[in-house]
């Protein structure tokens, strides 16, 4: 009778062991094994990403100085608004057209980078985008044909810039001119130009 219970109490043990400390160390490989294949995964993904990154640094470091000047002046990393209308004046001045009443609004540093809807009177639009807007108005005054090519002119500037809208006053005769020449008209221009946000 020893010899038939002896080796069913042998198989008893032998199956506590099996569930009793193998199968919780297998669930526990088993989670292992789940986790080192997330981890491989994104070990891939980085280096995946290093790859690409690498390629990207290649593509910038291809662009000449030149060529990364004219980038930062289509669309500046910042509003930049004393560049901009210097250079709209530069623009102006070979048809001698004068920049005069010129308003815009101050946009902090802090409205710059800030991609959340700017406080209430802001100037800043597009506020949730990653690109801000920059509204500049401004009168000049000369003859069509200078109006015309100063226009031409603006849209050939790297910077980019819309011009939302433009007022004509028509010019009145000087009477301290015999001939009775015509002044030269007056334009008021509202335009918007775009910065990209940090």
């Amino acid at each position: 009778m020893f010899k038939i219970i002896f080796p069913i109490i042998a198989i008893i043990i032998a199956l506590t062991g099996l569930f009793g400390f193998v199968m919780p160390g297998y669930k526990e490989l088993s989670a292992l094994k789940t986790k080192v294949s997330a981890y491989d995964q994104a070990l891939n993904n980085s280096r995946s990403l290093e790859e690409e990154r690498d390629k990207l640094t290649q593509k910038f470091n291809s662009i000449s100085a030149s060529n990364l000047d004219k980038i930062e002046k289509l669309v500046p990393d910042n509003v930049d608004n004393i560049r901009l209308i210097l250079e709209i004046e530069k623009l102006a001045s070979p048809y001698g057209m004068v920049l005069k009443d010129v308003h815009y609004e101050v946009v902090s540093k802090e409205d710059q980078e800030n991609k959340q809807t700017p406080k209430q009177g802001g100037s800043i639009k597009n506020a949730n985008l990653e690109y801000g807007s920059w509204d500049l108005e401004f009168t000049t005054e000369g003859s069509y044909s200078d109006f015309v090519n100063f226009v031409a002119d603006l849209e050939q500037n790297l910077r980019i810039v819309d011009v939302v809208s433009v007022q004509f006053s028509s010019g009145s005769t000087d009477a301290n001119n015999k001939a009775g020449a015509q002044k030269p008209y007056k334009y008021k221009f509202k335009i918007k130009t775009y910065w990209l946000k940090n």
